[in-house]
């Protein structure tokens, strides 16, 4: 960019180091993310994957430009490299990884190409991701990523040019508008997370009683998990006010005019992100929170010289005078607000005898739903009333600018920049408002038709976090186990997730296991909402090396890394954090096997066996299912007689396959199989868009991939995909299976039970 002409013209604005540090903090993220995914391809999405990638990208005959704005991914062009989808995935984020990291150290680096790059590779990614990219923290990262382009500079200004106010020089008027939205994007998180927590009527957020459970029912507990589980009821149900009041009361201070009450409103957001970064294992989540609590600050809070020249004693003039009494006035009176609503409407009560502080929740569903009609269009409002003033500084600012030649440029640049801030807070507000949704069918019109043009390209997301806890009988988990002989079983351990009893909670974040993440999700339902589950698995019974290295890193430690098992069953239990001192034994579902002592630390879990949802429909005389008292399912390897496929291969003796009810196309070839059944695995039925699902349609004698006209056993029509993914909605042109209420541009969509 030109650097002024005058030395009176603007050169600074106070956000200045503020986006500096928010673009370093980007490159950080961006950097954890590419590398955490890269270390689970193989396995995930390789030839021998759960997923393999290759099925997600299908020429379909349309035009390369309209293929690629359709599903915009750079892998279309892997097989141009000699490539196929996987290895292109992996070259990718190998290659984001990297400069991720270069934009991170080096400052020359951090330009709008370079964070273009990293916005296109990860998006590419999540094209093809399918259900284990399906989590808000990915939408997140897209959507503060594409933001990072538009505050990124077009080249870095040489360091030693500094100006006498501490700014960077050469900036230009254009540059606050950008990183506005990156303010308005943190406003929306966060009031959408404490939003949702009521508008879901979840018993455990309206009785203050969530994070009784929390603490035990995660995903991925931390060792400091089992401690703050153990913390007083009291305690905890003030930590969920608390958490209410940071959430929903506390964002819209982000527009606040004063910069102490900004600075509150940072502190707040930063205290809460820690205590979930201590308690829980969040990947990289909380630590792009953080990044976006950067757009709340001013220079003032990143200089030196700005403090030390505020400690100067200057005469002020009574205008400034006055306007600092009003400030503090202001001041004043929100802390006065916010204390008084906090004691109102959550019955805050101090017991001097037992030193606690006792708390309820004093109003209606009813009344907050009101309360919420009622405040979503100021909200959206002061949104426009903050984006305004930002426009008319930045108008103001260029018109400063000495020079014609320096100040057509620096008209055109405003111009872009602005047109493309206003268009995408106009596209956030759709998204924003279907937390309320009579708010969201009085939307402009217009508003409805760009969000929808730009949908699939995650732009703008919407968000609500932990919207309903679960687990609230006990922590559910899946444990997989093996065996030679059907008698003698070895549990196959993961090495994150709550599984043997003797390990306490791990340390994971920021790297994020998404096996083990979705492993807590198939706990949480029916085995017909994990279709991958099915994959899973199939790839251990034939012991593929890439989806073991999920499970344990040491393949010595893997019980079966000799040979794979003849037997799979998976068994769902119910996991309590124990009690300090306590010894807890290990029930056996088995009615022949007696409980055993199961000695481990009191940071250990607990677990009793429960039947996993549905019961399996098996022929009688069948040994696939022998103990039903506890057991979901077990997967078997059959004895089978190869046949050729049309146009493929013969398939190998003794090809492990699962119980016909769980059949899933997973690439094997056609099989006949020789155990009171005629159904058949194939891999002619793949689909070119979205994740597997199973059904019970015998199609010709097979069972593929998710057909929308053949029903499930026991269902009057089609099922959709699991309603608790961990995905905001997900445009419709990308998902060909995607659930019917995820939302589309003029119509409120339905909530998921569960949005990790």
């Amino acid at each position: 960019m030109l650097a002024p002409v005058a030395p009176a013209a603007p050169t600074h604005w106070a956000g200045q180091h503020s986006a500096k540090k928010q673009l370093q903090g980007v490159a950080a993220v961006y950097a954890l993310a590419f590398a955490s995914l890269y270390t689970q391809i193989p396995g995930l999405y390789g030839a021998e994957g759960i997923l393999p990638a290759r099925r997600t990208l299908r020429p379909q005959g349309k035009g390369r430009w309209r293929q690629l704005w359709e599903t915009p991914t750079l892998l279309w062009e892997a097989p141009q490299l000699g490539l196929d989808t996987a290895q292109g995935l992996e070259l990718l984020s190998l290659l984001g990884a990297l400069l991720a990291l270069g934009a991170l150290l080096l400052r020359p680096l951090r330009n709008l190409f370079v964070y273009l790059l990293l916005w296109a590779a990860y998006l590419s990614a999540c094209q093809v991701g399918q259900v284990f990219l399906y989590f808000q923290w990915d939408s997140l990262l897209l959507e503060t990523g594409f933001l990072a382009v538009l505050v990124a500079p077009l080249r870095q200004p040489p360091c030693h040019k500094q100006t006498p106010q501490g700014g960077l020089a050469g900036a230009s008027p254009h540059e606050a508008l950008p990183f506005w939205l990156v303010r308005w994007l943190l406003f929306r998180l966060m009031f959408a997370s404490g939003v949702v927590k009521l508008t879901s009527r979840c018993p455990a957020w309206w009785g203050l009683t969530a994070l009784t459970y929390h603490y035990e029912t995660q995903c991925l507990p931390t060792p400091a998990s089992w401690f703050a589980h153990h913390l007083p009821i009291w305690l905890h149900k003030l930590s969920v006010v608390a958490t209410f009041l940071i959430e929903i009361a506390v964002p819209p201070l982000f527009f606040a005019p004063v910069h102490r009450l900004r600075l509150a409103a940072f502190y707040s957001q930063v205290l809460l992100q820690v205590l979930i970064i201590i308690t829980g294992n969040y990947n990289f989540f909380n630590l792009l929170t953080l990044v976006l609590t950067t757009a709340l600050l001013d220079d003032g809070n990143f200089t030196a010289e700005a403090d030390s020249g505020r400690c100067r004693k200057t005469p002020a003039s009574w205008p400034r005078s006055l306007l600092a009494l009003l400030a503090l006035l202001l001041e004043c009176t929100i802390y006065g607000l916010l204390a008084y609503g906090t004691v109102r409407y959550f019955g805050l009560e101090v017991d001097w005898e037992q030193l606690a502080v006792h708390s309820t929740t004093t109003f209606t569903f009813h009344q907050f739903s009101q309360w919420l009609k009622m405040v979503i269009l100021p909200t959206m409002w002061l949104g426009v009333a903050s984006l305004g003033w930002e426009l008319l500084t930045a108008f103001w600012r260029w018109t400063q600018v000495r020079g014609w030649l320096r100040k057509f440029c620096t008209a055109v640049q405003l111009f872009i920049f602005g047109t493309a801030t206003v268009a995408l807070f106009v596209i956030s507000l759709v998204p924003y408002s279907y937390i309320e949704p009579s708010t969201h069918g009085r939307l402009w019109t217009g508003a409805h038709r760009l969000f929808g043009t730009v949908e699939h390209l995650q732009l703008a997301n919407s968000y609500g976090l932990f919207r309903r806890m679960t687990g609230l009988g006990g922590r559910p988990e899946v444990v997989l186990e093996g065996s030679y002989d059907g008698q003698h079983w070895k549990e196959i351990e993961f090495m994150y997730k709550p599984g043997n009893l003797s390990r306490p909670p791990p340390i994971v974040a920021p790297h994020q296991p998404r096996l083990d993440w979705q492993m807590w999700f198939a706990a949480l339902g029916p085995h017909s909402h994990s279709p991958w589950f099915t994959s899973l698995v199939l790839r251990l019974l034939q012991g593929r090396e890439p989806v073991i290295r999920l499970i344990q890193n040491d393949v010595e430690k893997y019980p079966f890394h000799k040979q794979p098992p003849t037997y799979v069953r998976a068994q769902r239990y119910k996991y309590w954090f124990s009690h300090p001192g306590e010894q807890r034994t290990r029930a056996r579902p088995e009615p022949a096997a007696p409980a055993t002592p199961w000695p481990r630390p009191s940071t250990g879990y607990g677990r009793h066996p429960e039947p996993w949802a549905l019961r399996p429909r098996i022929n009688k005389g069948s040994s696939v299912l022998e103990h039903a008292s506890a057991v979901f399912f077990h997967l078997t390897a059959l004895r089978t007689r190869a046949v050729p496929a049309p146009g493929g291969e013969h398939s190998a003796d003794a090809v492990p396959l699962t119980a016909p009810w769980l059949l899933g196309g997973l690439g094997s070839p056609r099989l006949d199989v020789l155990h009171k059944t005629d159904m058949r695995l194939s891999s002619s039925m793949a689909r070119p868009a979205g994740p597997p699902a199973l059904t019970g349609c015998p199609r010709g004698g097979r069972v593929g991939l998710w057909d929308p006209e053949c029903p499930r056993p026991g269902s009057t029509g089609t099922q959709p995909l699991p309603s608790f993914l961990p995905l905001p909605p997900r445009p419709r042109k990308r998902l060909k299976g995607q659930s019917p209420g995820a939302p589309r541009a003029g119509r409120a969509p339905q909530a998921p039970h569960r949005e990790h």
